[in-house]
């Protein structure tokens, strides 16, 4: 029996002014299905993320979460974003609030939580994925890693059904970048519902149970992490990972 399914996107469009982005994109993604999508910079990762968030408006079809159709003119957005959380290459932290009020304003504030249980949550969340001693500091006193793994507890406080992550290792040094992939590879293991962008071909190989390749707005090929990686079927999808093969990232 197949999982219900958690986004279904139909025949989605997006155009900026006379540039065409996404041209007619179809997804449907599994409950506690975790689906990487890869492609070369420019060919609509990025914009799609944003169009399932509701922060770019689509111009033409439909996106549907959990069976409710998000883009229909009537819909709730600020209730359908309390249940898609998004995470950003920038970190887009609050610079001027501790890292425990980064957390807990979007429960206190959208989902009414006492502060007291926000906080607790908060410091539980903290204490899972190692910045525990770092409840006080500012995000300026956190490396690259510990402010991006700030982003995404802060995107798990509000515990969204459908978690979207942009590219979140782009903006890492290296060294950086181990530490960010482990909290994906844990939330992947308990069953969180993901859609990642990522130029990590290799940590999408491991852990995606579902490749997307998109190429100049469209998705050009999916399928199983083996059959991408090791015997895609298209001749573009060929090409780029050869690419990726040359430069020493897969």
């Amino acid at each position: 029996m197949s999982a219900p399914v958690a986004l279904r996107i139909e025949g989605v469009h997006k155009s900026f002014g006379k540039l065409e982005v996404l041209k007619g994109v179809d997804l449907e993604v599994g409950e506690h299905e975790v689906v990487c999508l890869i492609g070369a910079s420019g060919s609509g990762k990025s914009t799609l993320l944003r169009c399932i968030n509701l922060l770019e408006p689509i111009d033409a079809g439909r996106i549907i979460v959990e069976g409710e159709e998000i883009t229909a003119p009537a819909a709730d957005v600020d209730a359908i974003r309390r249940r898609i959380g998004i995470v950003f290459q920038a970190f887009n932290l609050f610079p001027h609030m501790s890292v425990l009020a980064n957390i807990t304003l979007a429960p206190i504030r959208v989902l009414r939580r006492p502060r007291a249980r926000a906080e607790a949550d908060a410091s539980e969340l903290l204490e899972r994925f190692g910045l525990a001693d770092k409840r006080d500091d500012f995000p300026d006193r956190l490396s690259g890693g510990q402010q991006q793994r700030l982003a995404i507890i802060r995107a798990l406080a509000m515990e969204p059904d459908l978690l979207l992550l942009d590219e979140v290792t782009s903006a890492l040094d290296p060294e950086l970048v181990a530490e960010v992939l482990e909290i994906i590879r844990e939330l992947a293991g308990q069953g969180m519902t993901m859609v990642i962008a990522t130029h990590e071909m290799g940590f999408a190989r491991e852990i995606a149970d579902r490749v997307c390749f998109l190429d100049a707005g469209v998705i050009l090929e999916q399928g199983p992490p083996d059959r991408i990686f090791g015997s895609p079927t298209e001749p573009r999808t060929r090409q780029f990972l050869a690419r990726i093969v040359a430069a020493g990232r897969l």
